[in-house]
C-alpha cells in the first residue's frame, strides 16, 4: 500500500468512527503534512482520493470538507453492514427473473437505472465502427484462423500490453480471447468443476455468475461478504471445513452491487488462502479499468504463483458493448478452457477483435478511460447526493470506489419487485435485489445505474424512487 494510500485510509476510519462529520473541516494540507510527517503531495493525493471515494469535498478558498453526502441531518444514508447469509448451497434459479428485468430496460422511453449496462454515450462507436469497416474491407480476414482459439494475435498483443502499463506482466500465451467476459467465465467455471459441485460466491453476488453456476448444474453457496473489504475470508475457510467446495466466484474490484475496491491485503490474504486448500478462484475483472482513485487496482490474478486464479475480463464495461469482445488468462487451466472453447464456440469474430486492438493501438484507450472515470465518478456522488436527500430515514447505500451501480437497502417493510412495478409503470426501471442472491436476504435491496449522464431526468427518476419507497414501507 503506498503512503497516501495509508493516510486516506487512516482519515477514512476517523470517518467512519464518528470523529470527524459531514460538514467538519480537516485539517489542511500544510497542517496534516507538518504534524504527519508526509510531504504535501502525499496529502494531496490522499486527500484526493478521499474526495473520488465520495468522502470528502473541496471548497475554494477554505479547504477540505467532510462530504455532507454521506448523511443528512437526519443520517439517512448510512454505511451497508456486512452481509451475513446462511451458510448452505443451493441449486440455482433466477434466470427467468433477471431475463424479464433486463426486457423492461429495452423500452426506449424507460429511465434505465436497473440497466446492468454502462450508457454508450461515452463510447467511442464512431472511430471503432470506422476500423470494423475496414477490417470488413480486407478479403484477407474472412478467414476464420485467426478466430479460432486463441484469439487475433494482434488483439492479444494489445491486451498484454495494457496489462503491462497498469504494472502487471502476463504471457500473451496464457491469454484466451472470448464471447465477452460471460463466455470466459462459463468456460472457466468449466474447467473447475462438473455438474452437482457447489461453488462459493459473494453475497450478494453478480447474477450473472449466478447464471453461470446455473447453466452449468452447479450449486452456489454464498459467503458474507463486506461492503468495503469483500469476501469473509475466515468465513469461507469455515464452509470449506464443513463441506466440499469445488471452486470460489468473485469480483474484488469495484463488485456489482456493491462498488467495493477489495485491499490489496485482503486479496493476497486470499489468494493464498486457496493456494493452501488447492481451490480455483474465478475473478472477475469487468470493471477494473473503471476506478476513481488515481492508481489502478491489483488483481488477485497478480498474486498467484500456483496458476490458480482463472482471471476474466472484457471490454464491454470500458470501450464497447456492441462487440462481445472478453478473455480468460487461466493459469494452470489455460489448455483446458482453449479446449472448451473450441468445443463450445469454434471460433470468436475476428473482425470486432481487430477493430478493438486498432483503437487500442492508435486512438488514446487511456485517454477515454479517464474521461469515464470522471464522470462516473461525479454522477456516483449526484446519485448518493439525491438519495441520501429523498430516500426514506434509514436508507443505507453503497460508497462505490468505480464502476458504475449503487447498492441501496430500504427499509425491511419494502418488497423491491413491488417497488419494481411501480417505478416501472412511471416509466423506470430499477434492478430489484432478488437477483443477486439464491435466497431472498435482499429483498429489500435495489440497484441503480448512475452511467448515464446527468440530467434532470434521471435526477427526477431518483427523487421519484425514493417517494415510491416511501409508499412501499407503509
Amino acid at each position: 500500500m503506498k503512503l497516501y494510500e495509508k493516510f486516506a485510509d487512516d482519515i477514512q476510519r476517523l470517518i467512519r468512527q464518528g470523529v470527524y462529520r459531514p460538514g467538519d473541516r480537516i485539517p489542511s494540507v500544510r497542517q496534516a503534512s507538518q504534524h504527519h510527517r508526509l510531504s504535501i503531495t502525499t496529502v494531496l493525493h490522499a486527500y484526493l482520493l478521499l474526495e473520488s471515494r465520495g468522502l470528502l469535498e473541496s471548497r475554494p478558498q477554505s479547504g477540505y470538507f467532510v462530504s455532507l453526502t454521506r448523511e443528512d441531518s437526519k443520517g439517512r444514508a448510512r454505511e451497508l453492514q456486512q452481509s451475513k447469509p446462511i451458510a448452505v448451497s443451493s441449486s440455482v434459479d433466477v434466470s427467468r427473473l433477471v431475463l424479464s428485468t433486463l426486457r423492461s430496460i429495452g423500452d426506449d422511453n424507460a429511465v434505465p437505472l436497473g440497466s446492468p449496462y454502462p450508457d454508450p454515450s461515452l463510447f467511442p462507436s464512431e472511430k471503432l465502427n470506422r476500423y470494423a469497416y475496414t477490417a470488413g474491407r480486407d478479403k484477407s480476414m474472412w478467414g476464420v484462423t485467426n478466430a479460432l482459439p486463441p484469439g487475433d494475435p494482434y488483439l492479444v498483443r494489445q491486451i498484454a500490453r495494457r496489462y503491462l502499463e497498469n504494472g502487471m506482466s502476463v504471457d500473451p500465451n496464457e491469454i484466451i480471447v472470448t464471447v465477452g467476459a460471460t463466455e470466459a467465465i462459463n468456460l472457466c467455471l468449466q474447467a473447475v468443476a462438473k455438474p452437482g459441485d457447489v461453488i462459493a460466491v459473494e453475497s450478494p453476488t453478480f447474477y450473472a455468475m449466478l447464471h453461470a453456476i446455473e447453466r452449468m448444474g452447479m450449486k452456489a453457496i454464498e459467503v458474507s461478504t463486506h461492503p468495503e473489504y469483500g469476501i469473509d475470508i475466515a468465513a469461507l475457510a469455515a464452509i470449506m471445513r464443513s463441506q466440499p467446495v469445488a471452486a470460489c466466484m468473485v469480483m474484488p474490484n469495484f463488485q456489482n452491487p456493491l462498488g467495493f475496491q477489495m485491499p490489496d491485503e485482503r486479496k493476497r490474504e486470499l489468494v493464498e488462502f486457496a493456494a493452501r486448500v488447492d481451490m480455483p478462484i474465478i475473478e472477475n475483472g469487468v470493471y477494473n479499468e473503471l476506478y476513481f482513485g488515481d492508481t489502478h487496482p491489483s488483481t488477485l490474478k497478480s498474486y498467484d504463483k500456483k496458476g490458480l486464479v482463472l482471471h476474466c475480463s472484457s471490454f464491454s464495461k470500458s470501450l464497447t458493448a456492441a462487440y462481445r469482445i472478453g478473455w480468460a488468462l487461466p493459469g494452470r487451466y489455460r489448455d483446458k478452457v482453449e479446449k472448451l472453447k473450441f468445443l463450445n464456440t469454434l471460433a470468436t469474430p475476428v473482425i470486432p477483435q481487430i477493430a478493438i486492438a486498432e483503437f487500442l493501438e492508435r486512438d488514446g484507450y487511456e485517454h477515454h478511460l479517464r474521461r469515464i472515470r470522471k464522470a462516473y465518478a461525479q454522477q456516483a456522488n449526484l446519485m448518493r447526493t439525491i438519495v441520501s436527500r429523498f430516500f426514506p430515514e434509514g436508507t443505507r447505500m453503497s460508497s462505490p470506489a468505480g464502476g458504475y451501480v449503487l447498492w441501496i437497502e430500504l427499509s425491511p417493510k419494502v418488497d423491491a419487485m413491488r417497488l419494481y412495478q411501480l417505478a416501472l409503470e412511471q416509466g423506470i426501471t430499477i434492478g430489484p435485489g432478488y437477483m443477486f442472491s439464491i435466497s431472498d436476504s435482499y429483498r429489500h435491496f435495489i440497484r441503480l445505474n448512475y452511467s448515464s449522464p446527468w440530467s434532470t431526468r434521471i435526477e427526477q427518476a431518483v427523487i421519484a424512487v425514493g417517494k415510491l419507497a416511501a409508499i412501499c414501507a407503509h
